[in-house]
């Protein structure tokens, strides 16, 4: 089952995106996709859950008070860079595009009112992406690892690195011990 955020402030858009992405097939090629919808209408809210829950696909509103699109699916990259990233805007904003494209790297930017069906196809071509760009890796490190660049090791701190970043990162205190919590460091 693939789990799709999306943040939008306008309660209505919320429902009839939850609507169509319930009941519209979600397909790309022969592949079909099952969606887990999570909505937020706050773009701080949703950046929470993103640091609490693994996403495979970001769709935001181009324009919400406080924070942008464009400023939330750059939050949200940082901290879920694999997960697919479309973006929802009512306005032809040939530079709010630019953006996007150049500091996100959006997979898609689609207007509003949207049509179902290309929506649909939206997000099951990005969805499909990240399949294929997820494989590509995994057979990229199967050949590192065959050719000796890379160690079972360092894969396995690359998979919980996407999973948990800093995970692998060890604190190191003064006296050769392992500071589990910096905050504590100091206290004593």
């Amino acid at each position: 089952m693939s789990r799709i955020l999306i943040v939008d402030d306008e309660e209505s858009i919320l429902k009839s995106l939850k609507r169509v992405l319930r009941l519209a097939p979600c397909t790309y090629g022969p592949k079909s996709y099952a969606l887990e919808i999570f909505d937020f209408n706050s773009p701080l809210a949703a950046l929470e859950a993103a640091r609490n829950e693994e996403f495979d696909l970001f769709m935001s509103d181009y324009r919400m008070p406080g924070m942008d699109g464009i400023e939330f699916l750059k939050a949200a990259k940082a901290i879920q860079p694999d997960a697919a990233r479309l973006i929802l805007s009512g306005y032809a904003d040939l530079n709010a595009l630019v953006r996007a494209v150049n500091e996100v790297g959006i997979d898609r930017f689609i207007g509003k009112p949207w049509n179902d069906y290309d929506l649909m196809s939206a997000i099951g071509q990005a969805l499909a992406h990240r399949d294929l760009m997820l494989e590509n890796r995994q057979l990229a490190n199967l050949v590192r690892l065959e050719m000796g660049d890379i160690t079972p090791e360092q894969i396995e701190a690359e998979r919980l690195e996407r999973i948990e970043p800093g995970i692998t990162e060890v604190n190191w205190g003064p006296d050769g011990s392992v500071v589990l919590d910096p905050e504590f460091q100091n206290k004593g």
